[in-house]
């Protein structure tokens, strides 16, 4: 597990930080025993699913503003609703990926500096990330800006193209606040503090459904309307957890104000947020790919409606994962950073069996509301028709990702070597469409759920806990 150095005015330098814990989890044989035995298992068990299952709605209320906008568009007709599809998945691509991936970051620093009872430090590490994000974004906003020229560039249907670059351009200022949005949700979650995330996303999405009413029908704003609604609802998210934060007791040894150390040690920051976000953007983007490369079939507005409302499902089934991936490495960050190695470990091992039965339980839902799940963005016979062509295909898929995203990632060999080359030689070249575009993602996932397990079973946890603790002492003697 990486972290980065910080330092805790709220521990005594003079204690011996975390050699204790180190030492007895090695040498105390039964309490190693213990921590594997069923009560452990269960025990550790309830600590995940207590965590995860809020995190999981905050994950979903979240990505179901994006959701309910498509929903919205795909009723206006199949040209409105590819568009607004090419212009959210282009946006994931170039923007909401590469924001989520630095702000995992987070993930592993505020998870070891709670752990390790350096409450201030959670607070540095969520300034420093909200600077670096913001600067981020502006780039980010320039690039949607020009989307239909790039997506014209790259061969995109014309009419798509400009429709989607319209939608991307209303949709720019919500960038901003979905950066700083990531990092208040770390901020929280890696303080088991999840619950405020939950109403907070829901209050929003309750707002965001109105909006999309108003803005699309009322005001006839059409595409405009459901981007503006998206940019609007970040915004409203962001700012009800801000002022939870800054008001709350429950943040005030963990966010103590404005810091001058946010702004120091911004490339050890980097160090963990580049790799974060690269893990991240390559699988976020060999999904997204599949939208884009569907644009260049036969018949490219019934292929990327259908292929679209296929990918927002996915990703909405994958919140699921993320907010259980959220939960474990908590878990194990707080336990590395406490000095517990076994502990870390049992995390990773219960977090196997919650993802397989998550998994099963979904693919089996995926399947039986095949029929139906059309009907909700679209009126057109056709479209319907191919979703439920299509949804057996998600299930899979669906299962396949979930367990791959609590296990951490490979996704650079997994996807681009095996998943895309596949997807184009069944879509292109066998001439199984847009169905051949997800078989290949398939074959992809496949070969990415076998190399994660092999590399989480080779994983030496006293080496991960000794880095851990090796990062917190260090920076103690500095002080």
């Amino acid at each position: 597990m990486r972290g980065e150095e910080c330092s805790d005015p709220l521990i005594n330098p003079s204690d011996e930080i975390r050699s204790d814990y180190v030492y007895r989890d090695r040498t105390n044989n039964d309490e190693v025993e213990g921590c594997f035995c069923s009560e452990g298992f269960i025990e550790e068990g309830k600590k995940q699913l207590g965590l995860a299952v809020p995190l999981v709605a905050v994950s979903i209320l979240q990505y179901c503003l994006q959701v309910i906008s498509v929903m919205f568009v795909g009723h206006l007709g199949e040209l409105p609703l590819s568009s607004a599809s090419m212009a959210t998945s282009f946006a994931s691509v170039t923007g909401f990926s590469v924001l989520l991936g630095m702000g995992s970051a987070l993930e592993t620093l505020c998870g070891q500096a709670y752990g390790a009872k350096q409450y201030h430090m959670l607070g540095v590490y969520t300034q420093r990330a909200i600077f670096i994000l913001l600067a981020l974004t502006i780039p980010l906003a320039f690039i949607w800006y020009q989307t239909t020229f790039i997506l014209v560039t790259l061969g995109q249907d014309h009419d798509i193209s400009a429709g989607a670059g319209d939608y991307n351009r209303w949709m720019i200022p919500g960038l901003f606040a979905y950066g700083v949005l990531q990092c208040l949700v770390r901020l929280l979650q890696a303080q088991n503090n999840v619950v405020p995330m939950m109403i907070t996303s829901g209050i929003t999405v309750i707002f965001h459904v109105f909006m999309c009413w108003l803005f699309l029908f009322k005001f006839g704003l059409g595409n405009r309307g459901a981007a503006l609604a998206n940019a609007v609802s970040y915004w409203i998210n962001m700012l009800l957890l801000a002022l939870y934060v800054k008001f709350s007791q429950s943040c005030a040894k963990t966010f103590t104000g404005f810091s001058r150390e946010a702004f120091s040690d911004v490339l050890g920051f980097m160090r963990l947020a580049i790799p974060s976000a690269i893990m991240i953007c390559f699988e976020y983007w060999s999904f997204e790919m599949v939208v884009l490369l569907s644009g260049l079939l036969p018949n490219p507005r019934l292929e990327t409606s259908v292929l679209s409302i296929s990918l927002n499902t996915c990703w909405m089934v994958y919140m699921i994962s993320v907010g259980l991936g959220g939960a474990v490495s908590t878990r194990v960050s707080n336990e590395l950073g406490a000095g517990n190695p076994q502990r870390a470990r049992l995390a990773v091992c219960v977090a196997a069996v919650i993802a397989t039965s998550e998994g099963l339980i979904v693919g089996t839902t995926t399947i039986l509301v095949r029929r139906l799940w059309g009907k909700l963005y679209s009126n057109e016979d056709e479209v319907i028709e191919y979703v439920a062509k299509i949804m057996p295909l998600l299930a899979l898929s669906d299962f396949l990702d979930g367990f791959q995203c609590v296990l951490s990632v490979i996704n650079l060999g997994a996807f681009y070597v095996v998943g895309i080359p596949c997807a184009v030689l069944l879509a292109f070249f066998f001439h199984v469409g847009g169905m051949g575009l997800w078989i290949g993602i398939i074959c992809g996932l496949c070969v990415q759920a076998v190399a994660l397990v092999i590399i989480n079973l080779c994983t030496n946890w006293d080496e991960q806990v000794m880095k851990a603790v090796g990062r917190v002492q260090e920076t103690e003697a500095l002080q």
